[in-house]
């Protein structure tokens, strides 16, 4: 048996709305472990494209970044994400019933998402956005059959949603971004772990910057493992940790893992999607309060624009600029 999960990220750069870190975790029953990680896209090709323009109607699952539509094209921006992503939600489940009624509080809830209490977060809607249920029911229902077939299960979705006061605080803690980021990282894959040890799981995470060598980062988290370095890299930088009473945990770090790493992309999608519903209650909320504001995506330089725009609504509400915006 094999446990194969990925962790990636979604908003690292934005001034506006959460950085959020997911992880997909895949239990492949019967592998033999040479070392290498298999190929999930190959395995269930029947129903799982790794490009869009080659899906021909099956599930595209890839590095978010080449999904999110344009808000000016003829179809919904987040159709193709969030189609993976709740296909394989639903896919994880007996039946996928859970998407006839599914909101976005029990889709966060599902992932472990603690959705802040400020009143920007507060405009929950219902799923699907921009797909039909009955399609998604189907589509879960192939991948389920696809993935029995094959082995394999899909075993967690997750994600974690750091929002811009939580983000400011851990700054002023780590005093900067990637460390920031690492810390999410190190807590999808601590959670990972803990869920299944003895197992041996094989955690893929996608290049922190321009790092080569993490193992002063991995001593940190875990100061009581052994921590065998393996391989470091360029392309590639891989470790071995053992813990007692857990067993062992291989943790690869490679860039462009989202398109060589299935696990990596569905964690990367899940995370995006995450992001995109967020920042979708944050804009229905300031439209509603200064009508006429173009929504925003969060990022750098429309953020400012954005900002000006709400200007007279951070004034009125007395909202706390360190809640809303990002240090850096």
């Amino acid at each position: 048996m094999l446990i194969y999960a990925g962790i990636d990220e979604a908003g690292y750069g934005p001034m506006l709305g959460p950085l959020c870190v997911g992880s997909s975790v895949f239990l492949m029953e019967s592998h033999e472990d040479d070392g290498r990680v298999p190929d999930l896209w190959k395995h269930l090709e029947r129903v799982v494209s790794r490009q869009l323009s080659k899906a021909k109607g099956r599930i595209t699952i890839t590095d978010s970044k080449k999904l999110k539509g344009a808000r000016s094209g003829q179809s919904h921006p987040l159709r193709h994400l969030e189609r993976g992503v709740l296909t394989c939600l639903g896919a994880m489940e007996t039946d996928s019933s859970l998407l006839d009624s599914l909101t976005e509080d029990d889709f966060f809830e599902r992932l472990g998402i603690e959705v802040p209490d400020h009143p920007w977060y507060g405009d929950a809607g219902a799923l699907p956005v921009a797909s039909d249920v009955g399609m998604l029911r189907i589509d879960s229902g192939r991948m389920r059959r696809a993935m029995k077939e094959s082995g394999i299960r899909c075993v967690a979705l997750r994600c974690e949603a750091l929002d811009a006061g939580d983000f400011n605080r851990k700054i002023d803690q780590i005093h900067n971004k990637s460390g920031v980021n690492m810390h999410l990282v190190i807590r999808q894959a601590e959670a990972i772990w803990k869920r299944f040890p003895g197992e041996r799981p094989r955690i893929v995470v996608d290049r922190q910057g321009g790092k080569t060598s993490y193992r002063s980062d991995l001593r940190t988290a875990w100061p009581e493992a052994r921590i065998k370095v393996v391989h470091e890299s360029p392309e590639l930088s891989r470790y071995e940790l053992e813990l007692p009473g857990r067993g062992a945990m291989v943790m690869i770090f490679t860039a462009e893992s989202e398109i060589h790493h299935l696990p990596v992309a569905l964690a990367s999608m899940t995370a995006k999607y995450s992001r995109e519903l967020m920042m979708g209650r944050m804009n229905r909320f300031f439209l509603r309060r200064q009508p006429g504001i173009r929504a925003t995506a969060g990022y750098v330089e429309d953020a400012r624009r954005y900002l000006a725009e709400i200007e007279p609504v951070l004034e009125t509400d007395r909202i706390e600029r360190t809640d809303l915006i990002r240090c850096c």
